[in-house]
């Protein structure tokens, strides 16, 4: 868990909420950003921002549930941990469906808060991990031919040279020569490595 590299950004239009938060979680190390309303802090994000991000459901202006559907939209790569007075079992089950690391209820401890965080930065180091990989993956595939591709996603099922020729309508020979290229254009290490490159960068960040 990278603490130092992680940003804690709260959104809430309580001021006392966040001077309470920030205080619990700057004690842990953690940095902490904190506005009084969703506007403002998508005005601040920037895609360099690495974290999570604390919001309050009722707000003034955009609510926390919009807010979120905003991340989802604009691939904003920050886990999520809900905070309201007001939840009930319909609102904390919704939330957790949007994809949600927690759903907390005011007043919190500080034990929960910090639970809550240590595992959404824990969520945030994972999402940038699979998003590095997804990036990496498709940089290598990215100079493959049309016809490359066909070779290779046949070739990462398990196909032989033969079968693959046959599907394809080309010569046993030109499997291999395009296989050949694949490898070396990929930097595969073999048919292992070059499917899961294929995986990877198919693969949702």
């Amino acid at each position: 868990m990278s603490i130092e590299n992680s940003t804690v950004f709260i959104i809430d239009d309580d001021v006392a909420i966040r001077d309470s938060l920030s205080l619990m979680i700057e004690q842990e190390k953690f940095t902490v950003r904190s506005f009084e309303s969703a506007e403002d802090f998508l005005n601040a994000y920037t895609t360099e921002c690495r974290g999570c991000a604390i919001i309050d459901i009722r707000m003034d202006g955009m609510d926390g549930m919009t807010l979120h559907k905003v991340f989802l939209d604009r691939n904003i790569l920050l886990p999520v941990i809900f905070l309201t007075g007001h939840g009930n079992i319909a609102m904390s089950v919704q939330a957790i469906k949007s994809g949600a690391v927690d759903f907390l209820t005011k007043p919190i401890t500080r034990k929960k808060l910090l639970t809550s965080v240590r595992a959404a930065v824990q969520k945030s180091d994972m999402i940038l991990a699979d998003n590095a990989n997804h990036q990496e993956a498709q940089s290598r595939l990215a100079n493959l031919t049309d016809r490359e591709r066909d070779v290779m996603l046949l070739a990462v099922q398990g196909l032989p040279n033969k079968h693959i020729a046959r599907q394809l309508g080309i010569s046993h020979r030109t499997v291999e020569i395009h296989k050949s290229k694949i490898m070396e254009k990929t930097k595969a290490i073999n048919l292992l490595d070059l499917a899961r490159l294929v995986h990877e960068s198919d693969s949702s960040s």
